[in-house]
Order: structure tokens, then C-alpha cells, then sequence
């Protein structure tokens, strides 16, 4: 075990950037183990805890179908071909008209557009259980959507998620649960049943605010709020013994009793209605106008997945979109596979937009890719409990992967690319409009990097194992005058400038809880 105090220890590491190909990141084999992770005699994946328990969660459970689960085939329900004028029309008229279909196994079937140049001035939806939107190849002799008209988001795949309280709740009674767990006991498990969906919320204190040091945030003078009322997340009940109860997926947040408030943290059974499921979108390219724009402007977007459980993303080139793909708070299980974007105009002024954000839980970002300077490669919002996990990605231009406000916690960053851009897991400060410390209990594993800026924050960790790329240290930012601010004390550096064994821990991971079958299901 360790003490948080760890990384007090750590030095800055001055690393200059190596030129990359598409192997970079793979561990030899001979590859030393990290401290962390590593196999024992037998292979099993042995797990250092930090002095309070907390550990590297296990990230294995993000992707379409809890992961490892190959995604499905539907079958075709209906053509589009192009028109060679407005096409919005007869795309949304074939998928309303699949999405009134029967479900036969949980699905409806796929609407193919042909190969061919198709137009589009509006938003295509899909609001239904079972329907893919599928085209005939992303090159450009497949099939090709031009946005066209006034700025729109192109495809929005969204339920209409309702969530209510579905009985009384009760409190943790464990005085700490170490962030990787997967159980907890409360004070009464009476109240549940193996199967249950939870909610799991965590009162923001005073206390905790002033521990983290989010409650003296300031900007031109005025106070900015971290954040206020509570964080959530949920689980669902795999097993429940006296009083403690065992989850589907570990917990990636620790809770703390002297941080909760006189209330604690309490657990209450909810329902969800207005979801939908096993729906995606794939094989197609989408095209917006290039154009210069500040993030106040109206945007072409791509696509936006909202309140969806076990969605898929796959087999798309983006072109200009001011935004390429988003995964909203609501989602869960979704898998965003082999997603190429290009921007060839940068943003307009110091806010920066995203092409790929992470903001539901168990998302999977798998072997995509984006061109473009100006930009957060991969960001994730506000209050999300992981795990969330971006595997195989290479991204090149000045932009950077990072985790953007407000404690989203549990993301794995695992054998990436950035070669000319960063990765940050850090404390924003007043940047924004006080979006203070971005991620707890992120790993960065066997990444490539220009530069990386991993923190430590208070009462959580975060981890930078076998990457290579400079590590730099960073103070907190502020844009009002004051004293010299000294260093955040830096994250869990380990084997720094050197790959570690397993080449990917995700991969490793999974392979362990589901066999190799899982690795197949999903391409490896």
C-alpha cells in the first residue's frame, strides 16, 4: 500500500517527442510490469491499493453490452437512394416508418442509404428501440450525406428518458468505500432486491469543496462555483449479503464519510422509462461546410446520442462538423468504433469544441481518429461517473485529450497517440467558468504523447503508467493577481519513457473477466 503522499516525491521528467508510427505504443516482450497492475505467477491481474484501499477500477465494462459483446448485424427494413435535392424528407419518412415496426429480439432493422451523394438541411432522428442508420461505405464512393441550409446537428439519436425514485432510500454505512470497489453496505438492504437499478448520491459538503480547494475560486473578482447539490451515478444490484450489496460494475468515485454531510451518501431504487436500446448508427461519411466560427456561433454538429442503452457509432468519416460525435449523461453501454474526423478549419477564439465527448458512462472509444488543431480530441463533461474508456485512438494536430470539468471520474486513456498535442488529467482553476479539478481515478496507460499534465487531487489519484511524452508540472489556473501560486503536486508517474506489460490494460482486463472470446467479439 501507499500513501497519497506519494507524488510529493515525484520530479518533473523532460522528455523530448519521438516521431511516431502506428506501433509506438506496443510494449516489447520483454516489457516490465507497472507497480500498479500486473500479473501474477499464474496471469492474473494483481491490483496495488493506495493506503486508503482505492485502486485502478476496472475499466473492462465499458462498450456496447457492458463489453466484449460483438454488435449486431440488423437486418435491412428499408432503402433510400439520392434524390439529388433535399433528402432530409425521405431518410426521416424510412425511419419513421422502421421505427413503427414489431420488435422481434429487441431489434427493428436497419434504413441503407445507397451509395451515392445525398443532401440534407435538417436533423435526422431516430427515437426508437431497434433501428440502425446505416449507408453503403464511408469512402467517398459510399455513401456521403452533405449538410446543407442553415447550421443543424446532422443525426440525433435520442430516447425521451424519465427517471423516477421507486421506493424509500437508505445511507452507506461504511465509514469509507475505496474507489474500484464493487460493494458497499448501507443500513438497510431490506429495501432491495438482486436486479434493482440504484442511484448512488453523494451530497456536495462545504467540507468536501474546502478539502479540494474548489471554494476560493475566483475570476475577475467574482466567485465562481465548482459545483453545487449532489453527484450521481447508478448500478445495478448484482448480489446482496446481510447488508452489503454488490454491483454489475465497480464504483469509480471513493465516499467518504467526513465528506458527506450529516445526511451521508444514500442509495435509492429507481425506474427508468423512454430509453432506447441496441441502436446505432454506421458505414457512412458526413460532410459540413469548412468554416471559421467562435464556439458562440451556430454550428454544424455530426451526431448526438442521448438516453440510449447499448448504442453503437461505427465505420464513420466526419468532415467540419464544429463537433463530430457526442455521448450524452443518459447514455450508457455504447460503443463508438473506428471514427474518423478531419477538421480542416480551426475555432475561432480561445473556447474550444470537442470531436469526440464522453459525458454518459461505460463509453468506449475504439481505434478513432481525428486530424484537426484548436481542439479537445476527446473531452468529457461535468459530474460523470466512468468506467469511460478511449483505446487505440491517434490524434494529430495541437489539440489535446482532457477530461473538461467539474469531477467526472474513472477514465482510461489506454495505448493512444497524440504526437503533436497533449493529455491532461488536471485542476482547470477558474478557466471556464470555474471548472476546477476535471477527473479522480484516471490511468493514463502505454500513450504517446507531446506533453502531459497529470495531477494529483486531493483525496483521489490519478495515474501515468509506461507513457511516453514529457511530463510537466502545473500551478492552478487563475486570471486575477495574487501571490505566486506554487505546483499542483503531481499524479502517480510509473515507468515513465518505458511500455509496460500488459500492452493494453482494457483489453487485458476484459480478456480476464470474459475469456477471449470477448477480444474477438469486439476485433482483437
Amino acid at each position: 500500500m501507499i500513501s497519497l503522499r506519494y507524488t510529493q516525491f515525484s520530479r518533473r521528467l523532460g522528455i523530448a517527442a519521438l516521431a511516431l508510427t502506428a506501433s509506438t505504443n506496443a510494449a516489447p516482450p520483454s516489457a516490465p510490469h507497472s507497480q500498479w497492475v500486473y500479473p501474477d505467477t499464474s496471469g492474473k491481474l494483481i491490483y496495488r491499493t493506495l493506503e486508503s484501499g482505492d485502486r485502478i477500477l476496472d475499466f473492462s465494462y465499458a462498450g456496447y453490452g457492458g463489453g466484449g459483446v460483438a454488435i449486431p448485424s440488423l437486418p435491412v427494413k428499408a432503402t433510400v437512394a439520392p434524390s439529388g435535392e433535399d433528402d432530409t424528407p425521405a431518410i426521416q419518412a424510412a425511419i419513421d416508418t422502421v421505427s413503427k415496426l414489431p420488435l422481434a429480439h429487441g431489434v427493428r432493422g436497419a434504413v441503407v442509404l445507397a451509395k451515392g451523394h445525398f443532401h440534407c438541411q435538417a436533423t435526422l432522428n431516430i427515437q426508437a428501440d431497434g433501428v440502425v442508420f446505416r449507408g453503403s461505405g464511408m469512402d467517398e464512393g459510399g455513401t456521403v450525406i452533405e449538410m446543407t441550409g442553415d447550421p443543424h446537428l446532422a443525426i440525433s439519436v435520442a430516447g425521451q428518458n424519465s427517471i423516477k425514485a421507486d421506493g424509500p432510500s437508505t445511507t452507506i454505512s461504511d465509514a469509507y468505500v475505496p474507489s474500484g470497489s464493487a460493494s458497499l453496505s448501507v443500513r438497510d438492504a431490506t429495501l432491495f432486491h438482486v436486479g434493482d437499478r440504484v442511484q448512488i448520491t453523494r451530497p456536495v459538503t462545504p467540507e468536501w469543496l474546502h478539502q479540494m480547494g474548489m471554494d476560493t475560486l475566483v475570476r475577475n473578482g467574482k466567485k465562481q462555483t465548482w459545483i453545487a447539490g449532489d453527484l450521481k451515478t447508478e448500478r445495478t444490484i448484482a448480489a446482496i449479503s446481510g447488508k452489503k450489496l454488490t454491483f454489475d460494475v465497480p464504483l469509480a468515485d471513493s465516499y467518504d464519510v467526513h465528506y458527506l454531510g450529516p445526511n451521508g451518501a444514500s442509495i435509492t431504487r429507481v425506474e427508468h422509462t423512454g430509453q432506447i436500446s441496441q441502436v446505432g448508427v454506421e458505414n457512412l461519411r458526413l460532410v459540413a461546410p469548412a468554416r471559421s466560427v467562435t464556439l458562440n456561433d451556430k454550428h454544424f454538429n455530426g451526431l448526438q446520442m442521448n438516453n440510449v442503452v447499448d448504442g453503437w457509432v461505427r465505420n464513420l468519416r466526419i468532415f467540419d462538423t464544429t463537433e463530430a460525435v457526442g455521448i450524452g449523461k443518459d447514455a450508457r453501454r455504447i460503443t463508438v468504433q473506428q471514427v474518423d474526423v478531419t477538421q480542416s478549419k480551426p475555432i475561432v477564439g480561445n473556447a474550444k469544441p470537442a470531436d469526440f465527448s464522453a459525458n454518459g458512462t461505460q463509453v468506449l472509444f475504439d481505434r478513432c481518429s481525428a486530424t484537426g488543431d484548436s481542439v479537445f480530441y476527446i473531452a468529457v463533461g461535468p459530474g460523470m461517473q466512468g468506467p469511460n474508456v478511449v483505446l487505440h485512438c491517434v490524434f494529430h494536430g495541437n489539440g489535446h485529450i482532457q477530461p473538461h470539468q467539474r469531477w467526472s471520474t474513472g477514465i482510461l486513456i489506454d495505448s493512444c497517440q497524440v504526437p503533436e498535442g497533449g493529455i491532461d488529467l488536471m485542476n482547470r482553476g477558474a478557466m471556464g467558468s470555474g471548472h476546477g479539478w476535471t477527473m479522480g481515478w484516471g490511468v493514463l496507460w502505454n500513450n504517446v504523447a507531446k506533453s502531459y499534465l497529470v495531477q494529483m487531487p486531493p483525496g483521489a489519484a490519478n495515474w501515468a503508467i509506461g507513457n511516453r511524452g514529457e511530463q510537466i508540472l502545473g500551478k492552478l489556473p487563475t486570471f486575477d493577481p495574487g501571490p505566486e501560486l506554487p505546483m499542483l503536486p503531481q499524479g502517480i508517474i510509473d515507468s515513465q519513457e518505458t511500455p509496460v506489460a500488459p500492452e493494453s490494460l482494457y483489453l487485458e482486463q476484459l480478456k480476464q473477466r470474459l475469456g477471449a472470446q470477448a477480444l474477438h467479439n469486439i476485433g482483437y
